[in-house]
């Protein structure tokens, strides 16, 4: 089966983004790229997603930036045995999501997928670019391997082994393995997000070192100074039960 690199794959796409797949409107999907902010915060993907609260940091707006240069919408280009997508959408009927990727690179082989007008079979790499340095922790990585996941599901290909997160700190890719570990927490990700989403509920406020960081830590901290300390612990309480 062959799959297409742009809008208009069997109706999948039209000018404007996702259409209805498998059974669900656009509005039934998730953003994909929430699950980085979901695993770093569960009240922050909350007060974004569900409560349309959105405002911009120095982090943000660089991160913007550096997106802003690898997107070129729906441009691809040819290089020999590689082919580069750039902002490409993607979405996976299975996990009920969709975003795009900032660059996937088809290379020729013969492990790939066949693609509409090309000859030979291709194989996906999702490479997503971010702003700052490789992080300790796995937000990034997941957000990438669900990029893979739709990849996946849409071109019926095999499980992509590999891919790339290209820092602007470090001017360098760093490879992510995408393994059987990582793939199970996007899974349950999604689904406990879904949940949340579904009932339009935001998670109580949990301070830590992270919340310095946030860029809608004021608006998220603003209700805070108003609960006294017995109420704070009461609804602390609460969420670890």
């Amino acid at each position: 089966m062959s799959a297409e690199l742009s809008p208009g794959d069997g109706g999948r796409y039209n000018d404007s983004g996702l259409t209805a797949v498998g059974g669900r409107d656009d509005e039934d999907f998730l953003l994909l790229s929430g699950i980085q902010s979901f695993s770093f915060c569960r009240r922050q993907w909350a007060l974004q997603h569900i409560e349309q609260q959105w405002t911009d940091n120095v982090f943000t707006i660089e991160g913007k930036l550096m997106h802003e240069k690898a997107h070129d919408p729906y441009f691809t280009e040819k290089r020999r045995d590689l082919i580069v997508s750039r902002e490409m959408p993607v979405f996976s009927r299975v996990m009920g999501i969709t975003g795009k990727c900032d660059v996937v690179e088809f290379r020729r082989s013969a492990d790939g997928v066949t693609l509409h007008g090309r000859a030979g079979l291709w194989l996906p790499t999702p490479v997503e670019y971010k702003r700052g340095s490789p992080k300790v922790n796995d937000a990034d990585r997941l957000q990438l391997c669900a990029q893979a996941m739709c990849l996946e599901e849409m071109l019926l290909c095999g499980e992509i082994a590999e891919a790339y997160l290209y820092y602007g700190k470090t001017r360098r890719r760093e490879p992510v393995t995408l393994g059987a570990e990582l793939r199970e927490r996007v899974a349950s990700l999604f689904s406990e997000m879904r949940g949340l989403y579904a009932r339009r509920h935001t998670p109580r406020v949990r301070k830590t070192k992270s919340c310095g960081a946030c860029s809608i830590k004021d608006m998220c901290l603003a209700g805070l100074a108003a609960v006294d300390a017995g109420e704070y612990i009461r609804q602390r309480l609460e969420d670890d039960t």
